[in-house]
């Protein structure tokens, strides 16, 4: 017989899956394009987006108004102020020091300029969702 504990985990484990296709689609199938080209520049398009990325969880998760409210609303803020480039740039100063860049050759993506541009484009991307998979897991596990 499963104890409570061991129950919960087998429920948590079955949202990670389903959790990260809800992630997809609410950050790219439902993201228009005037999401994503002004979601930087001003608050209502990014905010446009966080709602609207929000709807599959709501339809396949129901998550609590407080999971809800959490996720939403890091996501505007981690794509209004491109967040992912900070963190991209502040994990170069766990090399050596001579490796570290000044952020004014790394501000575009977080990577140093002589990255070619579309692996800093991807790898600020790749850090980008792990923020939001991130969040969304803890809030879905402790919030709901």
């Amino acid at each position: 017989m499963e104890t409570e504990h061991q129950q919960q985990n087998k429920e948590r484990e079955g949202v990670m899956p389903i959790q990260l296709l809800c992630h997809l689609f609410g950050d790219y199938v439902l993201q228009s394009a005037w999401m994503a080209n002004n979601k930087t520049k001003r608050w209502f398009p990014a905010i446009v987006h966080a709602l609207v990325y929000l709807l599959p969880f709501i339809l396949v998760l129901h998550p609590s108004v407080a999971a809800a409210v959490v996720m939403a609303g890091t996501h505007a803020v981690i794509d209004r102020y491109r967040l992912a480039r900070y963190i991209a740039f502040a994990k170069e100063y766990l090399s050596v020091k001579t490796e570290w860049k000044v952020w004014a050759d790394c501000s575009g993506t977080g990577y140093y300029k002589e990255t070619p541009p579309w692996l800093a484009t991807w790898l600020m991307i790749i850090v980008d969702n792990t923020l939001h998979l991130t969040i969304n897991a803890l809030a879905l596990t402790y919030l709901m």
